[in-house]
């Protein structure tokens, strides 16, 4: 990896281009093929070349812009590292609620997630936190889709082209997050 793309990847960690400019946060919405619906959240000083980018993606991929957020629930989620006492989820219910998160589960590897009003995200955690006595791992804005909505690829060959699309939005270096109600089965 050469020097350029390195300090091009510490700058864009730091919020910057570059070249010094500010980046900001493009949000594209896109509907594929089996009515799979994405949001992508883009990072960039070019809003209009990244816009490009990105649909110039969806239309090899046969999908288009269209809005789709509606499907989704913008969600504060919070991660914490593993319990070391081995508590579940259910065992830390009434301290989420007091720190006022919406919802709480554990993940595979026994890690307590906390979901949230977006705006406050980091007030819950940290209340948690310091509740619980369990250190952050992680803290985001998320687009979480709607259950009811959805999407089941039905072919293989359907669901090729979502891991083709995939490939290449993830090639994009301004592409941030990708959220999907795709429900693999």
């Amino acid at each position: 990896m050469s020097k350029a793309t390195i300090d091009a990847a510490i700058a864009r960690g730091q919020g910057i281009s570059s070249s010094g400019a500010p980046l900001e946060q493009l949000t594209i919405e896109a509907m594929l093929p089996g009515s799979v619906a994405v949001v992508i959240v883009c990072l960039t000083d070019q809003k209009a070349r990244t816009m490009q980018d990105v649909r110039t993606i969806l239309k090899k991929s046969g999908g288009t812009i269209s809005p789709v957020t509606f499907l989704f629930e913008k969600k504060g989620k919070v991660v914490f590292e593993k319990d070391p006492q081995g508590k579940s989820a259910d065992d830390y219910l009434e301290d989420a609620i007091d720190a006022g998160a919406a919802d709480i589960s554990a993940d595979s590897e026994g890690r307590l997630i906390l979901y949230t009003e977006p705006t406050m995200t980091k007030s819950v955690g940290e209340a948690m936190s310091a509740t619980a006595g369990l250190k952050i791992e992680s803290s985001d804005i998320i687009w979480d889709p709607n259950k009811d909505t959805m999407a089941t690829l039905q072919t293989e060959e359907a669901m090729n082209e979502v891991d083709v699309f995939l490939e290449r939005i993830h090639d994009e270096p301004t592409v941030q997050e990708i959220y999907m109600n795709l429900a693999r089965t």
